[in-house]
């Protein structure tokens, strides 16, 4: 039995989804951000970062979605949710997870979390005011360069797509029109349809 400590809103939500998509038997259990549940003193001893997600599995736990998904592709094979025997194909996988853990992720978080980066509040108003150009500018590589289409890898699902569907729930709050990069919003609409992300969008808002 796997567990996912998740909030809404969250990049928590592509590791949600992937559980879903690999027919694993896990829970799900939601901190409330709002009443500060992720730096209490139980979840800070699963994780020290104070963030989520955060998977417990039986060999301890799992931080960052990246590895999240790397670890859930591996462990059910049978899902076929990564190119696990090619080696140069995976590489490829953790490339893409990586770039939007790495950098759409933190230009995404310059809106709401510039305490993070600098002390004065010109200095959030600037952040903030660059998230729309940063993230517009993020997708659109992802769109001519990145995408390969109708997955991101091509033909086959894989755990990247969960991941820039978490990704493109953020764009509208962004001032980001995904209709922009039409091949991500056809993405985001299938991915919509699928019923894994469908159970999963409506077990969050329960």
């Amino acid at each position: 039995m796997l567990k996912l400590y998740y909030a809404t809103g969250t990049c928590a939500l592509a590791t949600y989804i992937t559980l879903e998509e690999a027919g694993a038997d896990y829970t799900a259990e939601r901190l409330s951000f709002k009443d500060n549940q992720q730096n209490s003193p139980d979840y800070l001893a699963i994780n020290p970062k104070g963030r989520v997600p955060a998977l417990v599995t039986d060999r301890g736990v799992l931080t960052e979605t990246p590895a999240m998904l790397a670890y859930l592709a591996q462990v059910f094979p049978k899902a076929k949710l990564a190119p696990l025997d090619d080696a140069f194909d995976f590489a490829q996988v953790q490339s893409f997870n990586s770039y939007l853990c790495s950098t759409v992720h933190i230009n995404h978080a310059h809106k709401m979390r510039g305490a993070r980066w600098a002390t004065q509040e010109s200095s959030f108003a600037d952040m903030k005011a660059m998230v729309p150009k940063t993230m517009a500018a993020c997708f659109k590589l992802i769109e001519q360069r990145m995408f390969r289409g109708p997955w991101v890898m091509g033909d086959q699902f894989t755990v990247c797509d969960p991941y820039l569907y978490t990704l493109s729930t953020w764009l509208e709050g962004d001032s980001v029109d995904i209709n922009a990069t039409p091949k991500i919003a056809d993405h985001f609409k299938r991915m919509s349809d699928r019923p894994a992300v469908a159970k999963v969008m409506a077990a969050q808002k329960a």
